[in-house]
């Protein structure tokens, strides 16, 4: 039986921010509406990942002006008060700085931004930008999927790591970054991302996959929300680099219920980050959620987050190889035919 006199303490840390529990929504175009954002907080959300500025509106805020002050430059001085117009409204920016401002106004949660890109560009800039426009962090979402043949993993690695080390050093608050799980050999490359500055890790972005339409014969885009399946590849890493880094571990993709959290946080996780159960449960799934883990924990007779952290991290384990290969055996042995 739980013991409703006991405090159990949710809060937590995260890229130095002091949460009150370990629920964070991630970034989702949920977060593109200052209400949702307040009622995310209302639901018991720790902290907000913005949706990311993409390298793309950037690029594509900086190419209209280019052709907007061109044309004027063409008509002459005279027809300063004549200016062309925007072919179309470009949704970039300085429209994001101007929502930073806005959510940061209306809730007292961290807000954290986002970029999602690879390369340096105007990068630099923004996240100047918008550490100014008062964001508590920065969420570098690098999304990119090299298909040149001639470039090699380590040429990749080498532009993240100086990407992270530029903006580390352009700015004052903490730069977390989101990676994907593809790379030749993630604990290397998590530890120069570690050491080039980076506060956390959030690990896994998804990259999504188009399909084929047979019959259009084309190329269409295919969103399939996560599941809680989709978990395991995060509870690996984050379990293998729990203690190997400074830099604080988010896990991303695949947290449904509480169990999902609870996991996510002996693996070594700061915190527990979901979109996919959000889209399908609605925000105030957050409530019922922080709910849930506060019962569990009273259940397992745990006093707060803290002492679950890293507790089956791969280095806290009794049989630590069962991260590694010689769990491939076993788990191919498990299953029986029937």
């Amino acid at each position: 039986m739980i013991d409703l006199t006991k405090t159990i303490d949710l809060s937590t840390t995260y890229l130095g921010l002091k949460l009150k529990n370990p629920l964070v929504a991630s970034s989702s175009p949920m977060g593109a509406d200052v209400g949702n954002v307040r009622r995310m907080e209302d639901a018991g959300a720790a902290a907000v990942v913005l949706p990311s500025l993409f390298e793309e509106q950037i690029e594509m805020e900086s190419e209209e002006l280019d052709r907007f002050l061109g044309e004027s430059a063409e008509r002459g001085p005279e027809a300063a008060t004549h200016l062309p117009e925007l072919q179309h409204a470009v949704n970039g920016p300085d429209v994001y700085l101007k929502h930073i401002q806005r959510c940061k106004q209306a809730v007292q949660i961290p807000v954290i931004a986002s970029l999602n890109g690879s390369t340096k560009g105007g990068w630099l800039t923004y996240a100047k930008q918008m550490a100014q426009a008062g964001a508590d962090a920065l969420e570098l979402n690098i999304y990119y999927i090299p298909v040149d043949a001639d470039l090699s993993g380590e040429e990749v690695e080498r532009r993240y790591v100086e990407l992270v080390q530029e903006i580390n050093q352009q700015i004052s608050i903490p730069v977390a970054v989101k990676l994907g799980p593809y790379f030749s050999s993630m604990a290397n490359f998590a530890r120069k991302l570690d050491s080039a500055g980076a506060n956390g890790l959030v690990l896994f972005n998804r990259f999504y996959q188009p399909d084929y339409d047979l019959e259009a014969l084309e190329v269409v885009p295919n969103l399939i929300l996560s599941n809680s399946h989709d978990l395991f590849l995060r509870l690996h890493w984050v379990a293998v680099l729990y203690g190997q880094v400074k830099a604080d571990l988010a896990v991303t993709g695949g947290v449904h219920t509480a169990t999902d959290v609870v996991k996510a946080m002996m693996a070594g996780a700061k915190v527990a980050m979901m979109t996919s159960a959000l889209l399908q449960r609605g925000i105030n799934y957050l409530d019922k959620l922080a709910t849930e883990l506060l019962v569990w924990m009273g259940e397992h007779e745990y006093d707060s987050i803290r002492q679950m952290q890293g507790s089956m991290s791969r280095n806290a384990v009794p049989q630590p190889r069962a991260f590694e290969r010689a769990n491939y055996m076993k788990v191919l042995s498990s299953y029986a035919m029937r």
